[in-house]
């Protein structure tokens, strides 16, 4: 490997460290919470290996971020939290359907059931089936896991760029309990409370957490002085923890989040488009005039539509886990079911009516979800010769969907109405035996080896009945199709590991990954559309060091990777029959490469630094054009989207005690990130320039479990877009809910 991969120029390492961000990348804040006695840094334990295992012990990227901090940060979804990480980063839309997660530049951005997530999110064991069953509100978590690099040994095959492992809080035996009431700018409200005890002591114990949350938006809707970009939800999690004797434990877990988002399809930046690669502008009169008087602007926060836009996700899930320890060995088995149903209306036209040229288009689906997952392994006792982790694993996953686009066009004497309505389904199964060990050469020197055999059975069907005979705008002709795949794969990681001292260890490792064959179901499916995706492969390398100096008082982590991946299943923006579409593709060769960073740093007792750096080259190799494209395909060497070459967060907190009751924490933060392109069209206008962020926090604790915290959000009022987009007669942008300074309180007791 050239050294150059590696190369970090001096303005991007300033830019990284510029400011100060509310995380450090490679653990979780507990030592914010660490007591005042304490001058080192609070150990953290992750589950990154399928068991519990000190972060430092661990041969992988690991991020983590705490609970209680995302409460204090008003950080309640993926989406917030990724402006905290530095190698993560979220695709915005207008329904979390549409969402779409990225680690170290790679992600699947594609609205088909067809497909499979790039990065996997895990809850307490369970995996997601579909990237839109993570818009669920990060209700009672313990923490999170940001697993960076392929983890399809453990964690499966639709983790192929890295994991999100959601952990929540386990039942306490003592009696315990909680409140929260938030309130921020914006009349958004948020409130929780929880209780936790034993049932019955030492068999029984259970938690129950509820949450309830509402935020007016901070778009305005100029058609009827509406707020708009808000949501209202709601939620409940539960956990029953039964303990008959000291050999075995059962857990049961049942949750239900509902959500109701009020995001509009974009807002319009721009009523103009610059093509690629000649940069030619195309503008839109007409369009500019018909949505006029809504702003039109890089940081607009207007639309004028006049269909209302909204999504409404149920979210609900069933998991009983079972421990039982047979010797030294454990034997674990996780059957679960889960639920996903989504209904979405977008106004597809941005417009408040039909004009002459410019069709009004109105959106209507739904979304019927269902998986269920068994997975059974077996974890060998830690400090024997070998030591390993091995199972089996089963999954199916069914999806049932019905779009349905409803398009009026009008001429001077004429108006015409028309309507298309897809219905279409997917069925996923996948069965795999997987295993990861460790053989200790010495007390110093560990080699690694992991794989996993996959089965992948993918199956559809697929009608549109349109009540037009030929394409028009925004719908296509009438059109059928069935189809099935399979595949098999092995999907493996080997490494090496070794303690340079009792304070620090090297690693390497090589993980080939593998992501199972798919299917470009949409409403605006095509014929070219039937032939199945190839399944997408990867070979990444990674070197890392792990480290504790000067007493504990500095944790440094450094990681490189490469990552190169063949077969990359991504969506191109394309024109068929006169009308745009996105095409699921087997797009070719990218890879993605960088150094990454993060400390802690106990100053003292009272002040704490940290912060993590992420300088990430992700780019495409060579792109494999599809047949009949209308749009350039000369992308190669241009960068993968969602993937800044630069990302660095840095954070300052200092804990002052007043007097034996009451105590102060001071923390700011800010995240730099340099500029992102959002197409892989490689579109000039859909790139977002380089940003910074600060945020600024002072609370007030006290030793009978108050805690009150204000809070100051985006306090250089810097506007940015987390995702821009072209569409036929202009760019839209989505407004992030920090888009404009706002401040608020938190007010929390436990008891």
């Amino acid at each position: 490997m050239k050294s150059k991969t590696f190369k970090l120029n001096r303005s991007a390492l300033l830019a990284s460290v510029a400011g100060i961000g509310s995380l450090y990348g490679g653990m979780a804040l507990a030592q914010d919470t660490a007591a005042a006695t304490d001058t080192g840094i609070t150990e953290v334990v992750v589950t990154a290996t399928r068991r519990p295992e000190p972060l430092q012990k661990v041969p992988i990227a690991v991020s983590v971020m705490s609970g209680d901090q995302m409460r204090v940060a008003n950080l309640n979804s993926l989406r917030d939290i990724s402006n905290q990480i530095p190698a993560f980063n979220f695709r915005q839309a207008a329904s979390f359907k549409d969402q779409a997660l990225f680690l170290r530049g790679l992600g699947t951005s594609s609205t088909s059931p067809g497909i499979e997530p790039t990065v996997s999110t895990v809850i307490d064991g369970v995996v997601l089936g579909r990237q839109g069953q993570a818009s669920l509100d990060l209700l009672d978590v313990d923490h999170i896991e940001v697993l960076r690099g392929p983890q399809g040994t453990l964690f499966g095959k639709n983790s192929s760029a890295g994991v999100l492992n959601i952990v929540t809080k386990a039942p306490t035996e003592a009696l315990h309990g909680y409140a929260d009431v938030a309130y921020y700018e914006g009349n958004e409200s948020r409130i929780r409370a929880g209780i936790s005890g034993a049932i019955v002591p030492g068999k029984w114990a259970a938690n129950l957490n509820l949450f309830a949350g509402q935020y007016d938006g901070n778009v305005r809707n100029v058609y009827d002085g509406s707020k708009v970009n808000g949501y209202n939800n709601y939620g409940a999690r539960t956990k029953w923890v039964f303990t008959p004797s000291d050999t075995m434990k059962v857990q049961l877990t049942a949750d239900l989040v509902h959500s109701y988002n009020t995001s509009p399809n974009g807002v319009v930046t721009r009523t103009s488009k610059m093509a690629y690669p000649t940069n030619a502008v195309s503008t839109f009169a007409a369009f500019a005039t018909a949505i006029s008087p809504a702003e039109v602007s890089d940081d607009s926060r207007e639309v004028n539509i006049n269909w209302k836009t909204y999504a409404k996700d149920d979210n609900s899930g069933l998991a009983l886990q079972i421990d039982k320890t047979i010797g030294d060995y454990t034997l674990t088995s996780i059957t679960a079911t889960r639920t996903w149903h989504n209904t979405q209306l977008q106004d597809q036209d941005k417009l408040p009516k039909a004009v002459i040229g410019l069709p009004q288009q109105n959106d209507t689906g739904h979304l019927q979800y269902d998986q269920i997952s068994q997975e059974v392994r077996i974890t060998s006792p830690k400090g024997k010769r070998f030591d390993y982790v091995a199972g089996v694993f089963l999954f199916q996953g069914k999806d049932r969907e019905n779009y349905r686009r409803d398009v009026t066009i009008v001429t001077a004497t004429t108006s015409t109405y028309n309507y298309g309505i897809a219905d279409f389904g997917v069925t996923n199964k996948s069965y795999a035996i997987f295993g990861e060990g460790n053989l200790n050469i010495s007390d110093k020197f560990r080699a690694l080896l992991g794989a996993r055999a996959t089965r992948d059975e993918v199956s559809y069907d697929f009608t549109r009945v349109s009540t037009s005979p030929v394409a028009i705008t925004g719908v296509q002709a009438s059109f059928s199709s069935t189809g099935n795949t399979s595949a098999s794969a092995i999907s493996s990681r080997a490494g090496l590991q070794y303690d340079l001292t009792n304070k620090a260890m090297a690693y390497f490792t090589f993980a080939h990954g593998y992501k199972g064959p798919a299917y470009n179901l949409a409403f605006s499916m095509l014929p070219q559309d039937t032939p199945p995706l190839k399944p997408e492969t990867s070979d990444a390398y990674e070197l890392g060091l792990k480290s504790k100096l000067f007493d504990n008082r500095l944790v440094l982590n450094l990681a490189a990777f490469e990552d190169k991946v063949n077969d990359y299943q991504v969506s191109f923006f394309d024109v068929y029959n006169g009308s745009q579409v996105t095409r699921l593709i087997n797009a070719g060769r990218v890879s993605t490469r960088g150094l990454e960073g993060d400390f802690v740093a106990r100053l003292t007792e009272q002040l704490t630094i940290s912060g993590a750096f992420a300088n990430t080259d992700a780019k495409v190799d060579a792109f494999k054009c599809p047949v009949g494209a209308a749009t350039s395909c000369n992308v190669n060497g241009k960068p993968l989207t969602f993937a800044p070459k630069v990302k660095g967060v840095l954070r300052a907190n200092y804990h002052t005690p007043i007097n034996d009751t009451f105590a102060l924490n001071f923390g700011v933060d800010a995240t730099y990130r340099s500029a992102v392109q959002y197409s892989i069209n490689q579109f000039p206008d859909t790139i977002q320039p380089a940003y910074t962020l600060v945020n600024a926090n002072i609370g007030l604790t006290s030793s009978n479990g108050f805690e009150i915290n204000l809070i100051g959000k985006n306090l250089g009022n810097k506007s940015y877009a987390t995702m821009l987009q072209q569409f036929g007669q202009g760019v839209t942008r989505f407004v992030p809910r920090d888009d404009q300074t706002y401040y608020g309180v938190n007010i929390h007791k436990a008891f």
